[in-house]
């Protein structure tokens, strides 16, 4: 099966890919028609998670894509960032589910872990057989959680036989109240750098607690995480994660991927709109024949294309290990900020219909609010780029 052009995808950037990177971006899609649009809308306004669709999700095999021998040959950073793109179309919160898993935290172990560790956990969680979570973010530290990270370790006893006792709380993190393992950042109190520590979900000493309320990604299972004498093993300590840097590594890699889910996220936005355009008729014709409508409509088509474009760019340059910090930072902000745009005036073009959200729009203009914001917000990746392009640092 392969996978046709979006309407979306204005310049045809999926041309790009191969036949059998089609052939593997028309499956995925053949799923998500199938399987997870049913049933998105339902588990958003719950607040649930489709724990059912997990196995449909790893009979996929796209979880091993990103990374080495785990089955496979790695595959192009443009695959994978179209299927994010595709999975954001269908459901931004799906999306977050499975970035959290393949991204941050199968990133953290492959980036981090030592030979033996990456062994132990990646091939199951390729197979998501074991579902993962990142624990960075805390109540009193998000921007600055780099100089800011108040959750500590402190080594008890030595050699292999030592243990870790982790004491702190992380906040936001998502899939944390079901993942079978999480990924905690914690400062070492000795020498006062951050390391990074796999504790499994029944580890004596981490509670999980759901967070309620939420605007977006409802269908996303953020948690509160209580770590309060956490015994974490030697052999669970990531062994080449021994700063900040380490786990800035790990970001790098993924806030891409936030870029290519911003995107489409805003394209289904934008293909709801033209839709709903064509079909809704006022003063005797379909909207799409007024003018500013259409005016709305090509600026959409635009914000999205150029997204599109700078999020290929990145995936090429990954691909070529010449993408740095500040490139993934701009394309961050750039796109989720467009996003914030495209989907304010998709809800437009639906008048009063865009705040029901059984038209569909109005789900993808509450989630993108969380895309927004995480990842970096669009002030603290606006310092990185312009660091970078100045040589001056602005951060406080």
């Amino acid at each position: 099966m392969t996978a046709d052009a979006l309407a979306g995808d204005f310049f045809r950037f999926a041309d790009d890919l191969t036949d059998d990177e089609r052939a593997t971006l028309g499956t995925v899609r053949h799923f998500l028609h199938e399987q997870v649009a049913p049933v998105a809308l339902d588990h958003w306004t719950r607040a649930e998670f489709p724990h059912h669709l997990v196995p449909g999700f790893a009979e996929l095999d796209i979880a091993r894509l990103p990374y080495d021998d785990l089955g496979g040959p790695k595959a192009r950073r443009l695959l994978i960032g179209f299927l994010a793109l595709e999975i954001a179309h269908t459901d931004p919160s799906m999306n977050s589910f499975f970035g959290i898993h393949n991204g941050l935290a199968m990133g953290s172990i492959d980036l981090c872990g030592s030979d033996e560790q990456r062994e132990r956990w990646l091939p199951a969680m390729a197979r998501m057989e074991l579902i993962g979570a990142f624990g960075l973010t805390e109540p009193h530290g998000g921007s600055d959680v780099a100089r800011g990270l108040e959750t500590t370790a402190r080594r008890d006893g030595s050699g292999d036989d030592a243990e870790w006792v982790l004491e702190g709380d992380k906040r936001w993190i998502g899939n944390g109240t079901f993942a079978d393992l999480v990924v905690i950042w914690a400062r070492d109190v000795a020498d006062d750098s951050v390391k990074g520590f796999v504790v499994h979900q029944d580890n004596p000493g981490m509670t999980t607690t759901k967070m309620e309320n939420k605007l977006a990604l409802r269908t996303v299972q953020n948690a509160e995480i209580a770590l309060r004498g956490c015994r974490v093993p030697e052999s669970d300590r990531l062994q080449r994660a021994n700063s900040f840097k380490d786990t800035n590594a790990v970001l790098r890699r993924t806030r891409g991927g936030v870029a290519w889910g911003a995107t489409g996220t805003m394209m289904a936005a934008y293909e709801l709109a033209l839709d709903y355009a064509k079909r809704r008729e006022q003063f005797g014709r379909p909207i799409a024949g007024f003018q500013l409508v259409q005016d709305l409509l090509v600026r959409m088509l635009g914000n999205t294309t150029a997204s599109l474009a700078m999020s290929v760019r990145l995936a090429h340059m990954q691909d070529a290990g010449v993408a740095d910090d500040d490139h993934a930072a701009l394309a961050k902000e750039y796109c989720t900020s467009r996003m914030r745009e495209t989907v304010a005036m998709a809800r437009e073009v639906f008048g009063g219909n865009g705040v029901i959200l059984d038209y569909g729009v109005a789900k993808f203009f509450a989630d993108a609010e969380a895309l927004y914001s995480f990842e970096g917000t669009r002030q603290i990746n606006t310092l990185v780029v312009g660091r970078s392009i100045t040589g001056h640092s602005a951060f406080v």
